[in-house]
């Protein structure tokens, strides 16, 4: 009786537990995106103003999904456990240095040709679909693609040319 008790709670919680993500960040009306301020060209102060590809990509992806983004500042260490612990909504990472769906976050289809992931809280089905279809939105409009050829394009001829 009582497994069937706890069966039936689960069953009860969960679905509220994966629409929490989504309604939160929905209720504050931002995306918090975790960002690294000396990774240039993805982030980088420039006239103590944060710039770079993810600055003008989190902006996109915000205004896709009617959101402001909300730029927090971090270190490298601090990125994956402040997403996991929700003091992040997402981060921008690389597909081949990102977490496996086996621990605390899924991560969306794979964006752009430099082929980068955003981690999520595990288990939020709506908002990982929310997030895809923005994905897919950004490039089916081609605006990945001119936000790569802006801050990637030059950076590869110049180090090219070096």
């Amino acid at each position: 009786m009582r497994s069937t008790i706890g069966v039936l709670l689960t069953v009860l919680i969960t679905p509220l537990a994966q629409a929490e993500l989504i309604d939160e960040i929905a209720d504050r009306g931002e995306l918090r995106i975790a960002v690294q301020a000396d990774n240039s060209p993805y982030a980088f102060k420039e006239n103590d103003h944060l710039t770079g590809f993810e600055i003008d990509f989190g902006q996109e992806l915000a205004r896709e999904l009617d959101l402001r983004a909300e730029f927090v500042e971090t270190t490298a260490a601090e990125v994956l456990p402040g997403v996991e612990s929700g003091k992040y909504d997402i981060t921008l990472t690389p597909a081949n240095t990102a977490p496996k769906g086996d621990g605390p976050f899924d991560v969306s289809q794979a964006f752009g040709e430099k082929k980068l992931v955003i981690p999520f809280q595990k288990d939020n089905p709506a908002f990982e679909s929310a997030v895809n279809n923005a994905l897919q939105r950004l490039k089916d409009s081609g605006r990945t693609a001119e936000l790569e050829q802006k801050w990637f394009t030059g950076v590869q001829e110049t180090a090219a040319g070096q």
